[in-house]
């Protein structure tokens, strides 16, 4: 229903005026002291106005009005809907005049200046208003195109925002493997394994604005089995989720990065000590993804490479969620801890 009032606005609002129009005149018209009604005379006399006004508001809107727009030439548009409206208007009062007494002057009232000047100014202020509508439309439309060319914008910088992603993590996870291959580890084949599981879902699963939780998450996963394997299981990582994921969608690839941020600056196999922690609270309205990691002792943390990294996710944020997350992270002496809170 809400897609054909939007369809259809401009017309219904047209519509809407004329019916407004034709229901005054009829109780103008009729209220007035000393007249009897005539149901036939009164439904005559309102199709007659409701026709000339028609006539001359549309003249206007589909002709002389796209003439002035196009030109800007106010004198030739004043000529031009000018010489039209009095020739129609003295049309109108001769009609008027036979249909009311047949010329013989009974009605006073149409054969005075007054109606004469009162038909001119009431057929004018109409045909201002349903010009007035024109613009109104132009608006409307300039409105949805303008809506249409952001939205076109914010998916693309999101499109871009998430391909960049992708070369980053996979420059990352091919060090791992030439890490693996070249110590001739036996897990070399279950890595490429998870790396082909994880580049599918990059792919293709990524591809759509919002995929379920539990897609994401088992991309984590993936992502976690090939840390424990180049950590040789020596680093303590917990994954934990509370509440259910079900039935959740999130927009694809936000919470790989702080993972690996956590991977990447806080854990070494030769540092003893290091840990990860990773954890989900899912409520019926919020989400609070959470990854807290140990930090390594007298190492200088590497700037983020090629603008990658957490000024992306934030701008991804921004696109995907805007007011509804916020984004809290501390650095503290021996931990770093990040905490995303989405409003579902």
């Amino acid at each position: 229903m809400a897609t054909f009032f939007q369809r259809n606005r401009v017309f219904l609002l047209h519509l809407s005026f004329w019916c407004f129009y034709y229901s005054f005149y009829i109780y103008a018209f009729s209220s007035r002291p000393g007249r009897d009604i005539n149901f036939l005379r009164l439904l005559t006399f309102s199709m007659l106005q409701l026709s000339f006004a028609m006539l001359v508001a549309y003249l206007n809107y589909f002709v002389f009005l796209p003439r002035f727009l196009k030109n800007q030439n106010t004198w030739r548009y004043l000529l031009e809907f000018g010489i039209p409206f009095v020739l129609l208007i003295t049309l109108r009062v001769f009609v008027q005049r036979y249909l009311s007494d047949g010329y013989s002057h009974h009605e006073r009232y149409f054969y005075s200046t007054f109606y004469i000047v009162q038909l001119s100014f009431d057929t004018i202020l109409i045909t201002i208003f349903v010009a007035m509508l024109r613009f109104a439309t132009g608006w409307f439309e300039l409105e949805a195109k303008r809506k249409q060319m952001e939205n076109d914008k914010l998916a693309s910088e999101l499109k871009f925002l998430k391909a960049q992603i992708n070369p980053h993590f996979l420059f990352n996870t091919l060090n791992n493997l030439y890490y693996l291959a070249y110590s001739q580890s036996a897990n070399t084949t279950e890595v490429i394994a998870k790396l082909s599981q994880m580049m599918r879902y990059m792919i293709y699963d990524s591809n759509y604005p919002k995929v379920p939780l539990t897609k994401e998450m088992e991309y984590m996963q993936n992502y976690i089995s090939l840390e424990r394997l180049r950590l040789n299981n020596e680093v303590p990582i917990d994954f934990v989720v509370e509440g259910s994921a079900e039935n959740i969608l999130v927009t694809p690839l936000i919470f790989i990065t702080f993972l690996e941020n956590a991977f990447k600056h806080g854990v070494s196999a030769n540092t003893p000590n290091s840990w990860v922690k990773i954890h989900f609270k899912i409520t019926d309205n919020e989400f609070v993804y959470t990854v807290e990691n140990s930090k390594l002792k007298n190492v200088q943390p590497e700037k983020e490479e090629s603008g990658f990294g957490l000024q992306n996710l934030k701008r991804r944020l921004e696109l995907s969620y805007p007011g509804k997350y916020t984004l809290v992270t501390n650095d503290l002496e021996d931990r770093y801890f990040v905490q995303l809170n989405l409003s579902l």
